[in-house]
């Protein structure tokens, strides 16, 4: 079991910044992909961004030149940056890992909300 703890949510302006956290406790050693997923209300889960343990990263179009994932192996941290914020970015945001992008464990999710 892995156990995944989010942090750094909150209400920004449009045009503001936030960076997200999540850490990772357990059976760590089965993760390859960490990511970070997000569902506003009324529309389906969807990838934002993901990176895997030798660093390859993948990213949404729609947040790309604007979000940053990164992560600390050693730390079993994964973050996200985010600039540039839009209203269109409100939403639950979710850690996620295991082996593939098929992922295996969730955090329970931190809200993000961006005000016009």
């Amino acid at each position: 079991q892995v156990q995944l703890v989010e942090s750094g949510g909150g209400l920004v302006q449009a045009g503001g910044s936030l960076t997200l956290s999540c850490a990772a406790s357990g059976s760590i050693f089965t993760i390859n992909v960490m990511g970070w997923n997000r569902q506003a209300p009324g529309k389906q889960r969807e990838l934002v961004a993901g990176i895997t343990r030798g660093g390859n990263t993948n990213y949404a179009d729609s947040v790309k030149d604007r979000f940053t994932i990164s992560r600390d192996n050693a730390k079993n941290m994964v973050y996200l940056q985010m600039n540039s914020l839009k209203p269109g970015d409100t939403a639950a945001y979710y850690c996620a890992v295991g082996r593939t992008y098929t992922y295996n464990y969730w955090g329970q999710g931190t809200q993000v909300t961006v005000s016009s």
